[in-house]
């Protein structure tokens, strides 16, 4: 039966597709500078002593930005600040996306004691969404444009099928070696966000995905690829490109598409990173005679951790005293480095330096 918006795709083909729609000049041209960059990203993750600090502020941009693919509208330093928790008032956007960072996370934590798999992706979407999930067993479900309403795409149809159609997608995923692993996790968003399994969640839990997929093939040792931002400004694409495999087969261009993304975004988050870990250096070497802090590499990772602190953190992670703490962040706030802000009862001091690194600065493709 030939395919239509309105009616549920339960003839969505099984993977792999056909070798001659994925494989192409092309594509191989296009995926020796994707590994290169790849490569590049991970070599500057290794050089950090302290990987942990930076991949928790790329991992949250990942989360705000994958949660905007799909309208939920916040910003990083909403996250940031949702993520001080306690009495600090966040929106409810800021709160759902910073889930999309733990979900990541967790699966991350993960992927080293077990495969990616189905059950992979059903405790992440339960952790994006915040209630358990599971493979949707209702019909009715509908993808449409949100500006007009218009139907485009309606995903196969009940539990049964749906399952059999992520066993044939995880079986891809460990399967054939000789598919590149950049065009694997390709291949493997596509059929996804086809087979569509929950009832919500689905594009966020998809991307989490993508990011474990280059971790599990060892492209990556950490989930630093800050790809979504590539994928919201480019956003028409990436959906049209998308409808276009259902439609069309067109397996080449939205390949292409991917792989580009993949470079663009490593480039971009291996000069983030490379941004960061100079400001720490700086820190270290040109205030060292402002602030004792300075010296203490606790506090330096606390600084490239969040732009945003509380003299009780400090007191935490670098094990000292009350005094000492605001002292250091008073030499600092002296030196135009970080802003005293009062929100409520709740003091913070907010990194300028920091925050305009992950706004955007220094960004290459």
């Amino acid at each position: 039966m030939a395919w239509t918006a309105h009616t549920p795709y339960d003839e969505l083909p099984l993977l792999p597709p056909d070798p001659s729609l994925v494989e192409s000049p092309p594509i191989f041209r296009a995926l020796i500078e994707c590994r290169t960059a790849l490569a590049r990203l991970d070599e500057a993750m290794t050089h950090i002593p302290n990987p942990y600090v930076i991949a928790n502020s790329v991992m949250t941009l990942e989360a705000q930005a994958s949660s905007e693919i799909e309208n939920i509208v916040t910003t990083a330093g909403e996250m940031f600040l949702a993520d001080q928790g306690g009495e600090i008032s966040s929106t409810p956007a800021a709160i759902e996306a910073l889930r999309g960072r733990y979900a990541l996370w967790d699966a991350y934590e993960g992927v080293s004691n077990r495969p990616v798999g189905v059950s992979t992706a059903i405790r992440i979407c339960t952790l994006v969404k915040g209630v358990e999930m599971n493979v949707r067993d209702m019909p009715g479900t509908r993808i449409a444009r949100p500006t007009t309403g218009e139907i485009v795409y309606s995903p196969p149809e009940g539990v049964g099928l749906l399952r059999d159609k992520l066993a044939n997608w995880e079986a891809f995923i460990h399967g054939d070696e000789l598919i590149d692993p950049v065009v694997r996790m390709a291949i493997a968003h596509y059929q996804f966000e086809a087979i569509h399994p929950f009832t919500d969640g689905n594009g966020r839990t998809g991307r989490v995905l993508n990011l474990l997929l280059l971790v599990e093939a060892g492209l990556i040792a950490w989930p630093t690829l800050f790809l979504s931002r590539y994928l919201i400004e480019n956003k028409s694409d990436y959906y049209r490109l998308l409808l276009k495999v259902t439609t069309d087969a067109a397996w080449e261009e939205w390949i292409l598409y991917i792989i580009e993304a993949t470079r663009a975004s490593a480039n971009e988050t291996r000069q983030m990173i490379l941004d960061i870990q100079q400001l720490r250096t700086r820190y270290a070497t040109d205030l060292s005679a402002v602030s004792m802090g300075m010296q203490h590499n606790f506090f330096l990772d606390l600084l490239i951790k969040s732009p945003y602190y509380r003299i009780q953190q400090v007191m935490d992670e670098c094990a000292v005293t009350r005094p000492t703490a605001s002292t250091w962040l008073k030499a600092l706030e002296a030196e135009g480095v970080v802003r005293r802000l009062k929100i409520g009862r709740n003091v913070l001091y907010m990194n300028l330096d920091y925050m305009s690194v992950l706004n955007g600065g220094g960004r290459s493709t």
